[in-house]
């Protein structure tokens, strides 16, 4: 935390990031309330730097770099998770052209997987997100062939053997099922935090139920909500903070503050689902 002259008060801060008036942020800080870099801040004399520190209100990240955005996307099928296909084939770039920023897309969902897609130019945020080490849970719908059992659902929660090592859901529960023997349909949703590529889809063929449709649902603190698929939208004050404290989460720096790793948002490893 900077302390220096040359900082900007801390409360200005605040209210400049739209957490409340400037007199309200100043008894949220007396208050004890506020956190900069892990540590409660109770003087109102507290100069940081918003450019690298951060802070939280009440748990909450609040986000201080006005140039960052975060944009969540309803992906259709048909359309491939990169900015730019070598192929030619439909990218995220239809989708993100009324933001001047250059945005990424954090993780990937394969091109016949519709669902939650966050875009953002946050490298830090990107990377946390998006590697598979960090945990983040995803949640999908999907909607197999054959009417799955609850035998098959407790198979999936209690962990399957694939090429590739085991793999286990950490929730699974059937929504639906309709028609009879291999005619019939299933609806069941998953919860999981692996980044293993295409790990929904191999997961429901090992229990003989090979997925018809795929969508992705949540992933993290946001959901999807009623937004249309092909439509993007900027993520709410709320939304951001919650994505924001979700990041800051997941990957606490060695010094025990809740500054992230540096990482370029495009060289995220991550999986098709």
């Amino acid at each position: 935390m900077n302390e220096a002259a040359e900082g900007v008060r801390l409360q200005k801060v605040l209210a400049n990031a739209g957490v409340a008036s400037r007199r309200v942020c100043e008894d949220y800080i007396v208050a004890g309330r506020v956190r900069v870099n892990g540590r409660v801040v109770t003087e109102l004399g507290t100069r940081i730097d918003p450019a690298s520190d951060l802070v939280d209100v009440d748990g909450t990240a609040v986000q201080l770099d006005a140039a960052k955005r975060y944009i969540m996307l309803n992906k259709p099928t048909g359309v491939v998770s990169s900015m730019k296909d070598e192929q030619g084939r439909p990218d995220l770039r239809r989708f993100t052209k009324e933001w001047p920023e250059r945005l990424y897309n954090v993780g990937r969902l394969d091109a016949e997987t519709s669902g939650l897609l966050v875009l953002t130019n946050d490298g830090d945020l990107a990377h946390v997100l998006a590697h598979p080490s960090f945990g983040v849970t995803k949640v999908y719908i999907a909607k197999v062939s054959g009417r799955v059992t609850p035998q098959t659902i407790a198979t999936l929660t209690r962990g399957i053997e694939l090429d590739d090592g085991p793999i286990a859901a950490d929730k699974a529960r059937l929504l639906d099922a309709s028609g009879t023997g291999e005619r019939g349909t299933s609806l069941v949703e998953l919860t999981l935090h692996s980044g293993r590529n295409r790990i929904v889809r191999r997961m429901m063929a090992a229990v003989g139920h090979p997925v018809v449709e795929l969508v992705r649902r949540q992933f993290g603190p946001l959901h999807l909500g009623t937004l249309p698929a092909g439509r993007a939208r900027e993520l709410t004050t709320v939304e951001r903070g919650a994505l924001l404290t979700a990041a800051r989460r997941a990957a606490p720096s060695p010094q025990g503050d809740s500054h992230t790793g540096r990482s370029d948002a495009g060289d995220s490893d991550t999986g098709d689902f």
